[in-house]
């Protein structure tokens, strides 16, 4: 994976799954973010590949940036096209997604964790988590060790 900044979609990974969105008629889109969290959710304890979590990670920062207190995709990077009004019960999926690249067995987690980025990847995760769970995106609490 191509990375040059520790951003949501500082990424090749993420820059593609942006253009994948842009590629998909609008009415379309919020289905597309939902399968990336779904698959990340759905992954228990297997290991998590970083390009499937890097894609939930983008597509959570898209659904936060709609919520109260959600920073705007403003990168070059993010999608080109606007997002139509996403579906508020996507919020609790983007939380579960995050908590679950946030875990081992997680391929992103260790990749940053082998970083001087590390901590401030994690504090930015942390961040979209908080603005989904102000938004109603309950989730259960993050365990121990799921930090």
């Amino acid at each position: 994976m191509g990375t040059w900044d520790i951003g949501h979609f500082d990424n090749d990974t993420a820059a593609d799954f942006s253009g994948d969105l842009d590629d998909l008629p609008a009415g379309e889109r919020a289905a597309l973010l939902s399968d990336r969290l779904r698959e990340v959710a759905g992954t228990g304890d297997a290991y998590l590949d970083a390009d499937v979590a890097v894609e939930a990670v983008a597509a959570a920062a898209l659904i936060a940036a709609q919520c109260p207190g959600g920073e705007p995709v403003t990168t070059p990077y993010g999608p080109d096209e606007p997002l139509p009004e996403l579906p508020t019960d996507l919020r609790p999926l983007a939380v579960e997604a995050l908590d679950r690249v946030l875990t081992g067995p997680s391929e992103l987690l260790e990749l940053w964790g082998e970083t001087e980025h590390g901590e401030p990847w994690k504090a930015g995760i942390v961040a979209l988590r908080g603005v989904l769970t102000a938004a109603g995106g309950e989730h259960t609490s993050l365990a121990p060790g799921r930090r």
